[in-house]
């Protein structure tokens, strides 16, 4: 990060100032690199996220401003000509130069807001991308490259899933052999070493809400050679991957980082090297692709970030006893935070103390039309939640994964992955008191349990057909 600088100086000074290069824990020494980004000072030695990101220097407005400025310019101009053929061939850039191109490339403000992201993940770089999937298909684009392999867990987003099963055969040639990312026999059979290029899962899955072993994946990827990617959009804050062995940490930051579901943004981070190659100028998947942030975007997630441990802690503290009560009432439910979730220590061994389990819960209703009915009532009837997808809202969220998020899912893939018909995802918001949802959740489902078998119900978005039980 850049270093804290007089109220004065101008926007050029307070945004673009070089960092210093550095050890990957802050102890900045003499070296300095040409690349594009250097490590940012990341505040490795904070095992805290909250505190990371609070160590880190602040970023200041062009006059002043407690916030930092928007750099809304597509193009930046130079003042000699050679300057120009010099950011081209690589020789200058926004860190040793204050020097930027295009907003496609670099841009002063999302830079600084991936400065920031990184000093949460605890890695040395990052950058924000226009959304969750534009972020995770250039890691994979970068990292595999045409033909190679992937390993990956089989329970993963819908749209992950498709990406690997489905898209990238097809462009690229790429291959993805699906697994039991527990089974770490299973894994090593998996990868193929020389050729698998990354493995690849979910630090908490969707919707199963499984807990990866990271230290155990990463030791197996790099003994194949390979790079871990860790999808952490489940658990920010919650989980550090990176700390845990990850080569690189993607989110969609739509989600919890930016909790007004109003955004659409992504993020990679990783190494300083990996977000040079990505914005290389001939080489580079996010420069040629152009999934790019907008500068007023990253600026108003800037404004978000130092609130997000304490909306974690709420999200956790919610679901971890909306989750014990939905048990107590004998409901299937999953939630890692549960003695009798199989990972329940390994997220404690593994997690950041002090903010939970997560924010998502899943509740399987046994069949789609009993998810439904429910989902109909928490929603039109009790005013408990709305059914959308997504995750990270103040609002609780629903959606039954088997019709929605995961739909591009075989069916019998799905059932392999333990994805039932009837599941419900919960993202549980943090709106109204705790007691006055608890009362409204009981009210639906009692509904529900009211019902009689066959008696049809209008319900939003859901074909009559498909409330028979």
């Amino acid at each position: 990060m850049a270093h804290i600088l007089a109220a004065a100086e101008p926007l050029a000074l307070l945004m673009k100032r070089p960092l210093p290069q550095t050890d990957g824990y802050g102890y900045g020494d003499d070296h300095i690199s040409t690349d594009v980004v250097k490590p940012t000072k990341a505040c490795h030695r904070e095992s805290d996220p909250a505190a990371a990101l609070a160590a880190a220097p602040h970023v200041f407005g062009e006059y002043g401003g407690v916030n930092m400025s928007i750099e809304a310019s597509a193009t930046f101009t130079v003042m000699e000509p050679d300057t120009m053929r010099r950011l081209f061939a690589g020789e200058m850039g926004p860190e040793g130069d204050d020097m930027y191109i295009y907003s496609r490339h670099f841009n002063p403000t999302v830079l600084a807001l991936s400065r920031q992201i990184a000093v949460l993940e605890g890695t040395e770089a990052a950058y924000c991308t226009a959304s969750g999937m534009s972020a995770i298909s250039s890691v994979l684009m970068q990292l595999v490259g045409a033909g190679g392999h992937v390993v990956a867990s089989r329970c993963l987003y819908g749209g992950t899933h498709a990406l690997l099963s489905s898209f990238l055969p097809r462009t690229s040639g790429v291959s993805t052999t699906f697994v039991d990312a527990d089974d770490e026999a299973a894994v090593r059979a998996a990868v193929r070493p020389g050729e698998t290029k990354v493995v690849y899962v979910e630090t908490m899955s969707n919707p199963t809400l499984a807990v990866a072993d990271i230290p155990m994946l990463a030791r197996v990827a790099h003994e194949a050679g390979a790079k871990l990617v860790v999808d952490n959009t489940f658990t920010p804050v919650v989980v550090s991957p990176a700390r845990l062995g990850a080569d690189v940490v993607v989110h969609s930051v739509s989600k919890f980082i930016s909790g007004g579901a109003d955004i659409i943004a992504g993020v990679i981070c990783g190494s300083a090297s990996l977000v040079n190659s990505l914005m290389d100028l001939q080489d580079g998947a996010l420069m040629l692709l152009g999934p790019t942030m907008n500068a007023k975007v990253a600026a108003e997630l800037s404004g978000r970030l130092p609130h997000l441990p304490l909306r974690m802690q709420e999200h956790s503290r919610r679901a971890a006893e909306f989750a014990t009560r939905m048990r107590r009432l004998g409901l299937r439910v999953t939630y890692p935070g549960l003695p009798e979730h199989p990972h329940q220590d390994r997220l404690r061994r593994l997690g950041n103390p002090g903010y939970g389990a997560g924010g998502m819960l899943c509740l399987d209703m046994g069949t789609e039309a009993r998810a439904n009915r429910l989902m109909h009532h928490l929603q039109n009837t009790t005013q408990f939640g709305l059914m959308a997808v997504s995750l990270g809202y103040c609002e609780t969220l629903m959606s039954c994964s088997g019709n929605s998020t995961s739909s591009e899912i075989a069916p019998e893939d799905r059932a392999r992955a333990g994805i039932s018909p009837g599941l419900i995802r919960v993202s549980v918001g943090y709106t109204g008191t705790l007691e006055q949802r608890w009362t409204q959740f009981e009210r639906a489902l009692a509904l529900v349990q009211q019902e009689t078998p066959g008696k049809h119900h209008k319900m939003m978005f859901v074909k009559p057909s498909a409330l028979e039980i």
